[in-house]
C-alpha cells in the first residue's frame, strides 16, 4: 500500500535528515563561550543599541513632558468626575 507524502505511517526522508542535522548541532556559538564572555557581549550589544537611539533635544523633552503632565491631569479630572457622579447615583438609587 502506498502512503501519501508526510503521512503518519511513513515519515519523509527529508524529515529524518533534518532531525539528524538538529541533533548534531550542540549550542552553536554560545556553547564555546563562558558565561562572563556572554554577559560582556550582552552589555556591549546594549551599548551599541543605545548609540543608535535618536535622543530628543532639551526643548523637545520639555514639550513632551508638558504634554504628558497636561494629559494626565485631564484624565485624573475625568476619572474623578465619573467617580463622583457614580457615587452620587449609587447613593440616590440605594438610599
Amino acid at each position: 500500500m502506498t502512503d501519501a507524502v508526510g503521512s503518519i505511517d511513513m515519515p519523509d526522508a527529508q524529515d529524518e535528515v533534518q532531525e539528524s542535522k538538529k541533533k548534531a548541532r550542540k549550542g552553536g556559538k554560545r556553547a564555546k563561550k563562558g558565561p562572563l564572555k556572554r554577559l560582556a557581549l550582552f552589555y556591549r550589544q546594549i551599548i551599541a543599541e543605545l548609540r543608535k537611539v535618536v535622543w530628543p533635544t532639551r526643548n523637545q523633552l520639555t514639550s513632551y513632558t508638558t504634554v504628558v503632565i497636561f494629559f494626565v491631569a485631564i484624565m485624573i479630572a475625568v476619572v474623578t468626575l465619573i467617580d463622583y457622579g457614580l457615587s452620587h447615583a449609587a447613593k440616590y438609587v440605594f438610599g
